[in-house]
């Protein structure tokens, strides 16, 4: 089976793509390259690669959109029910937490682990599909404050209020998301990712395939991490050409177009040091524009105006 066959929908503004079983599949016009992201929304590793995503997206968005895919193998993703392997695992957890945020600048506090006692992950991955069938656009915000209540602010995104609330601050239709989260098509949808993360053998998260316009053409697997470049090179090799860079945008535009970034994804954006950018946000801080939320590794800022 050729996995881009499957049916979905995308935002070609964000170029992000979320599956959604009811809809037909289209073609996507003025995007020559798709991206399938596989993610577990529990890997820091994950997360720490959202800064270099976001230099992707504003800098190369206007040539490739995203699909995002949920890897986690569930019978993996779930602790252990040996009370002593249990503790080992969550303390192994938040040891490599703690190891990336140091070392990423993107922060994780890996104290979750040790604070919390009953976590379901399949949940969380049930409610992120939910949450794409209300649009590829709401779907990523929801992953995004998902994983900021998680890596942020240690909290259960296993926890049905903790999933109301970020459905709630997010603006979704909260009720239509309930009950989706409770739905086949959910269910559905989550299935049809861990089928195609087994059929293109993705051993690791974050891993990537990159495929152009040649539907009959194999993509190209990079799994794990990498520098900026070798990502844009691979872009460059799958258009068959050097994509022209978009007109770069101003820091407060970038803020007020993610609302809550931390000071590492405006640094990658737009290659500055951290006391760079902290230098830069000034004006906005005193303008009263900007929000400094400080975190256990590092700074998160809030858009205000």
């Amino acid at each position: 089976m050729n996995p881009r066959k499957k049916t979905d929908i995308c935002n070609n503004i964000t170029g992000v793509c979320g599956l959604d079983p009811k809809e037909s599949n289209q073609p996507k016009a003025g995007k020559p390259i798709e991206i399938y992201a596989f993610i577990d929304p529990f890997s820091a590793e994950c997360w720490s690669f959202e800064p270099l995503m976001k230099k992707l997206l504003i800098e190369y968005g206007d040539y490739f959109r995203i699909r995002v895919l949920l890897a986690g193998r569930l019978k993996a993703w779930n602790i252990c029910p040996d009370k002593r392997n249990s503790n080992e695992k969550k303390l192994d957890l938040a040891n490599t937490w703690d190891r990336i945020a140091t070392q990423t600048g993107m922060s994780c506090d890996g104290d979750y682990w040790l604070e919390n006692n009953r976590i379901s992950p399949y949940v969380a991955a049930l409610a992120i599909k939910a949450a794409e069938l209300q649009g590829p656009q709401l779907g990523a915000r929801f992953l995004r404050k998902l994983r900021e209540k998680l890596f942020l602010e240690k909290q259960d995104i296993s926890d049905l209020n903790i999933l109301k609330a970020c459905s709630d601050e997010i603006g979704m239709d909260v009720d239509e998301f309930l009950q989706d989260l409770h739905s086949p098509a959910a269910k559905q949808a989550l299935d049809c990712d861990i089928k195609t993360t087994s059929e293109m053998e993705v051993e690791c998260v974050p891993s990537f395939v990159f495929f152009n316009d040649d539907i009959e053409q194999d993509g190209i697997k990079v799994q794990g991490v990498y520098k900026y470049e070798v990502y844009l090179q691979l872009i460059s090799e799958m258009l068959g050409y050097v994509p022209k860079k978009r007109e770069k945008i101003s820091i407060e535009q970038f803020l007020k177009k993610f609302q809550f970034v931390a000071s590492i994804e405006i640094a990658v954006v737009f290659d500055l040091t951290i006391e760079e950018v902290e230098k830069e946000l000034k004006p906005l801080i005193l303008q009263q524009k900007i929000e400094q939320v400080p975190v256990k590794y590092g700074t998160f800022w809030k858009y205000l105006a």
